[in-house]
């Protein structure tokens, strides 16, 4: 019982609180496959929640039980409402499967409806079917049908809306699929078809969505080892679809998945997807990262480079979490773990060599100027930290003095002229010395 306590306790404060990200964005807990959507002038990602299998047939593979749903207003602070849905509450489920996959949520006539696949109870059922759970707040709760979809057979659903209301159903099995969803978004419309026209190689998680008269299909797609995202673009949401290219190259650090999902929020689109960031001995643990994508005069899609920086404005007051950066010098700079065996507490920012620098990028020092600089650092040799503003030639605005000593120490320094407004900050090591940073903070 003292067990249980606790865990509700920890729960309830996950929920309540924010999770402060760059890339990946989610920092406590493994959050795959995510499905990025705009609800109540809110950004909110729907994802599937890998998680350390209890059972030894998924050991070695994706083991995903139940689904959490996260929100935010500036990309950068995400609020974790809870488990919105797990394999034990949906009658149709196997209840030990752990095969809630990646999910899909639309909004039309005043519900929200969120899209999941899994595997059915029963003996002699095999495969993934697809189900609905309904709720009146993109958050939940969420009530779940009492069976799946019938005539879908797959996994990675995804929800069209077109612009007269019509609704299409996409999903992944044997090919990929796209059928209409009747007015209840509960049942077919039409008998499915094949997507055709898209390039050899093994394809899934299917995303589609409309842009200025086009209809983009993007998915994962293995071109040579691991998967790529890629997309083809057509005039109706059935098809037939051309395709254009690669949106996200292969991952050169060793994660075979990616899955995505493309969105427009306050003027800016913005590509979700995943990597193992915090699991690189093992990729079926992944986290969600944001990246913002562009398009080219003629609709087509420009290439998206990851990046650890991701997007939206740091608060100068905030830890600012230095090895989520956004240029690296070539000598005398590093990143690694904090802690191997909880790679969840993050990542450290190593200075070695004279004039080594980060660059973090987009750091909003408000209306009124800090006064002084905390860092949490530290040195065996003892070593000096040295923060401009604007470029690593750009003014020096503190200096931090960082003493020998093997445990980690948070050290203040005054900031020597006053600044506002947003920057590009550099932190730089002056001398000799190896300075260790978990991240620092403006007061």
């Amino acid at each position: 019982m003292k067990n249980k306590r606790l865990f509700l306790l920890s729960a309830f404060l996950v929920i309540i609180g924010t999770l402060q990200a760059q890339n990946p964005i989610i920092k406590d807990q493994f959050t795959a496959d995510p499905t990025a959507k705009v609800f109540e002038g809110k950004m909110f990602v729907y994802p599937s929640h890998d998680i350390p299998s209890p059972i030894d047939r998924l050991k070695e593979w994706f083991c995903m039980a139940d689904y959490h749903v996260f929100s935010s207003e500036n990309l950068v602070d995400w609020t974790d409402h809870g488990v919105i849905l797990s394999q034990e509450n949906v009658p149709w489920v196997a209840p030990d499967s752990y095969s809630m996959w990646a999910p899909e949520c639309v909004y039309k006539n005043g519900k929200y409806y969120f899209y999941f696949p899994s595997t059915p109870k029963g003996e002699g059922k095999r495969g993934f079917s697809i189900g609905v759970a309904i709720a009146d707040k993109p958050y939940g709760p969420f009530t779940p049908q009492a069976n799946p979809i019938e005539g879908v057979n797959g996994i990675d659903p995804c929800v069209l809306i077109d612009k007269d209301g019509q609704a299409y159903i996409y999903w992944s099995g044997r090919g990929m699929s796209v059928a209409k969803l009747k007015e209840n978004m509960l049942e077919l419309d039409s008998e499915p078809i094949k997507i055709e026209g898209l390039p050899e190689g093994f394809k899934e998680g299917p995303f589609a969505f409309e842009r200025n008269g086009k209809y983009y299909f993007t998915f994962p797609w293995v071109k040579e080892k691991t998967e790529t995202l890629a997309y083809a673009m057509g005039d109706s949401p059935m098809g037939p679809f051309e395709f254009k290219g690669i949106i996200m190259d292969e991952s050169p650090t060793g994660c075979w998945t990616n899955h995505h999902s493309l969105v427009k929020y306050k003027d800016q689109w913005y590509l979700f997807y995943h990597h193992n960031d915090y699991s690189p001995e093992f990729d079926k643990n992944r986290s969600t990262r944001i990246d913002s994508l562009f398009f080219n005069p003629d609709g087509t899609i420009q290439k998206v480079t990851p990046t650890l920086r991701g997007v939206g404005i740091t608060d100068a007051r905030k830890e600012i979490q230095l090895d989520r950066y956004s240029r690296l010098s070539n000598r005398g700079a590093a990143i690694d773990y904090l802690n191997l065996t909880n790679k969840f507490e993050g990542w450290k920012t190593i200075l070695s060599k004279n004039g080594a620098w980060i660059q973090y990028n987009r750091v909003d020092f408000g209306n009124s100027a800090p006064r002084k600089v905390k860092a949490r650092v530290s040195s065996e040799d003892g070593g000096i930290l040295q923060i401009r503003i604007n470029g690593t030639d750009g003014p020096v605005i503190s200096e931090i003095k960082v003493p020998k000593s093997d445990k980690w120490t948070e050290i203040e320094s005054p900031v020597r002229s006053g600044q506002s407004g947003i920057h590009d900050l550099y932190v730089s090591l002056k001398g000799n010395g190896k300075v260790e940073t978990d991240w620092i903070t403006f007061q």
